[in-house]
């Protein structure tokens, strides 16, 4: 599971931030790319980097607002035009259904694969066997929500030198054992499959803010998330352009982060004002609230490591 950052900047593109799209990695455990957002040029930024367009399988939309949606045309049509034929989920509050279809309805653009739209308000929007995903609104000129995304915990890993110690060698009981069952060994014991499992390794989280003022509902999607993406359009002596354009300081979204117990916190949709070495003072800004803070750049990637079982 990695963060891959393809837009790092608000409002407009700039020279060193194209406008807001995050990937979430997930090659090793679906062998799938998620989006979250997908500002115009998303697809030319997707160019450097190893994302395949037909690997990516849903597409989350945080609010309407042209700096997250107007890449999402394109994209769509250039997966199909590669070749991609898997179905594609779009995922975005309401609205999200009529601009996909228009776009594409004037356009003439025709899809390989199989589109689906779905608007959503808050609660679950998304659930497997292996991931949840919610969403809450937040705080925004439009409708905006964040996301928490859950990996769902990891069955724990059969204890092996315990099974040869006994004379288990491997083979088709290895399952059985695996799946906590009762198991008669040749020489007549019984063995309890459950006390030869590693407990569950727990699974991990990670909070994706759109764009927001400070709000209740951020503290509540991050709650202890092992990563949580938090918009930092403003420093902190800026607030009041911050609280007039629905935003959030870099202090905000530390608090936020200090108060939901994340372990890490990553700041991106950063303002074209901030270049260079005011970048590295937007950091040291969060840290005097919140100590492991990371700044996104356009192609930035963050591991988000497995946990260790519990």
């Amino acid at each position: 599971m990695e963060l891959l950052f393809l837009g790092t900047g608000s409002g407009v593109p700039s020279k060193g931030r194209n406008v807001s799209a995050i990937a979430l990695q997930l090659l090793e455990e679906r062998g799938a790319t998620w989006l979250f957002d997908c500002g115009e040029a998303t697809q030319h930024q997707i160019l450097h980097t190893s994302i395949r367009p037909r690997r990516i399988e849903r597409i989350f939309i945080t609010h309407l607002h042209g700096d997250h949606i107007f890449g999402l045309p394109g994209l769509l049509g250039s997966r199909s035009f590669q070749g991609g034929e898997t179905p594609l989920f779009v995922y975005g509050p309401t609205g999200i259904h009529s601009f996909v279809e228009t776009a594409l309805a004037v356009s003439g653009t025709r899809l390989k694969y199989d589109l689906h739209i779905h608007e959503f308000t808050e609660g679950v929007i998304f659930e497997d066997e292996q991931f949840i995903v919610t969403a809450k609104l937040l705080d925004h000129g439009l409708p905006s929500y964040g996301f928490r995304i859950v990996e769902k915990d990891l069955p724990g890993t059969l204890l092996v030198d315990q099974l040869r110690a006994l004379g288990v060698r491997p083979g088709p009981i290895y399952q059985q054992i695996k799946r906590g069952e009762l198991v008669t060994l040749d020489d007549g014991t019984v063995i309890d499959g459950r006390n030869f499992v590693a407990p569950p390794k727990k699974g991990r989280i990670v909070a994706i803010i759109g764009d927001t003022r400070y709000c209740e509902a951020s503290v509540e999607l991050a709650k202890q998330a092992d990563v949580l993406v938090h918009e930092a359009t403003f420093r902190a002596k800026e607030a009041h352009l911050a609280h007039d354009y629905y935003h959030s300081t870099t202090l905000q979204a530390a608090e936020v982060a200090k108060r939901a117990e994340v372990k890490q916190l990553i700041l991106t949709h950063i303002s074209s004002r901030y270049q260079g070495e005011m970048c590295d003072e937007l950091v040291e800004e969060a840290k005097t609230i919140f100590p492991n803070v990371s700044l996104a750049f356009d192609f930035s990637s963050f591991p988000v490591l497995k946990k260790s079982a519990e």
